[in-house]
C-alpha cells in the first residue's frame, strides 16, 4: 500500500481524521476523552497549530485546525504517539492504538471549513450516539451553537466570520440543524483525495507541490500525476451515457439499462486505479463489496457479450483516462 502523501505550508487549513487499529475504540470513558483534549491543548501550544473543530467519537476523531508553521506532519505524530502512550499507561496495555498513520486533506478556506465543521458536528447524530447534538458533550459544537465558555486552544473565529452581524450562534445552530440537506454538494468538491475546494484551488496546488517526477508509491502523488480526477471522469461518463449519477446514489436497486449504464461507469472509474473501492462506492452510494461485484459482473458481460463491450470500448475511447 502507498504511503500518504502530505502537502505541508504556513497557515494551511486541514481536517484530520484517524481511527481505532481494528476498528477498535479509542476512549474507554470520560477520563480518556479528557486525556485526548489535554493532549490536543498541548499539540497546539507546541506546535502552534489553531484547532477550529473537533468530534470525538468512541472508535474514531475529527479535528479541522490550521497550521501556522509547515509542520502537521510532525505535529500529528507527537500528538498520536502522545495520547497512545498515556492511553496505554492508563490501562495498562502495549502496542499500537490507532489505524496506521492519520489521514488528513487540505480545505481552500473559511467558507468550506464552516461547511465541514456543521458535518463533522452532526456525526453524533448520524451514528445514533444522541437524537439532538446539544446532549453531546464530546466536541465544539456547544461552544459554536450555545456559546459555551471554550477551552483556550480552540479558535472559533474562522468558522464564526462566516455569520457576520449578531446571534451567530444562534446563525450557526441552525446552519447545523439544517445541513442535513446539502451535506452531499460538499463532498462533490473533494478532489483527488487530497484537496476539499475548487479546481481551481487543486490546480494551484498541483502546479506548486507536485514533484516533476512523482513518486508512483505515494498516494495522491500518483492521482494527481495521472492528471485525472475520478469523480470529473465519472461525470464526463455519465453526461455521455446521458444518465444522472445523482440518482444512482439515491436509488438503492437499479434495473435494466440504468444498472448497465452505472455500472459501466463504476467500472471505467475502477479501471483508473485513482480510488479504492471504499471510494468508488462512495461515489455511487454503494458498499466497497458492492463495487467488487459489480466490477466482475462487466467483466463477465463483456466476455460473453460482443455488443457490450463495443460501448465499453466506444465510452472508454471518448474519456481516455
Amino acid at each position: 500500500m502507498g504511503r500518504s502523501w502530505r502537502i505541508e505550508y504556513e497557515g494551511a487549513l486541514y481536517h484530520v481524521l484517524s481511527r481505532g487499529n481494528e476498528q477498535r475504540n479509542i476512549f474507554w470513558d470520560s477520563a480518556d476523552r479528557w486525556s485526548f483534549l489535554d493532549a490536543v491543548g498541548e499539540m497546539s501550544e507546541r506546535f502552534s497549530v489553531e484547532i477550529c473543530a473537533y468530534v470525538l467519537m468512541d472508535n474514531h476523531y475529527h479535528l479541522l485546525l490550521k497550521t501556522r508553521r509547515a509542520n502537521l506532519s510532525k505535529a500529528m505524530q507527537w500528538f498520536g504517539s502522545t495520547y497512545t502512550r498515556r492511553f496505554n499507561n492508563r490501562h495498562q496495555r502495549s502496542g499500537h492504538l490507532f489505524q496506521g498513520r492519520f489521514k488528513s486533506f487540505i480545505i481552500e478556506n473559511d467558507a468550506y471549513l464552516m461547511r465541514l465543521s456543521c458535518y463533522i458536528h452532526r456525526n453524533p447524530v448520524r451514528a445514533g450516539l444522541v437524537k439532538r447534538l446539544a446532549d453531546y458533550l464530546w466536541s465544539s459544537y456547544l461552544h459554536y451553537a450555545y456559546d459555551k465558555p471554550a477551552p483556550e486552544w480552540l479558535s472559533t473565529k474562522l468558522i464564526l466570520s462566516q455569520f457576520p452581524g449578531k446571534d451567530r450562534h444562534k446563525r450557526y445552530r441552525r446552519k447545523v440543524q439544517q445541513y442535513a440537506k446539502e451535506q452531499e454538494r460538499l463532498w462533490e468538491d473533494f478532489r483527488h483525495g487530497l484537496f476539499l475546494g475548487s479546481g481551481k484551488f487543486a490546480k494551484r496546488l498541483r502546479q506548486r507541490y507536485l514533484p516533476e517526477s512523482p513518486d508512483r508509491e505515494i498516494t495522491g502523488q500518483r492521482e494527481l500525476a495521472a492528471g485525472s480526477d475520478p469523480e470529473e471522469i465519472a461525470e464526463k461518463a455519465a453526461d455521455l451515457l446521458d444518465c444522472d449519477l445523482q440518482e444512482f446514489r439515491q436509488l438503492a436497486r437499479l434495473s435494466g439499462p440504468k444498472k448497465e449504464k452505472r455500472d459501466l461507469i463504476i467500472y471505467l472509474v475502477w479501471r483508473t486505479g485513482l480510488l479504492t473501492n471504499e471510494k468508488i462506492g462512495a461515489i455511487f452510494g454503494l458498499s466497497y463489496s458492492s463495487v467488487s461485484h459489480r466490477v466482475q459482473a462487466v467483466k463477465d458481460k463483456m466476455a460473453r457479450d460482443t455488443k457490450f463491450k463495443k460501448r465499453w470500448d466506444g465510452l472508454y475511447s471518448q474519456i481516455k483516462v
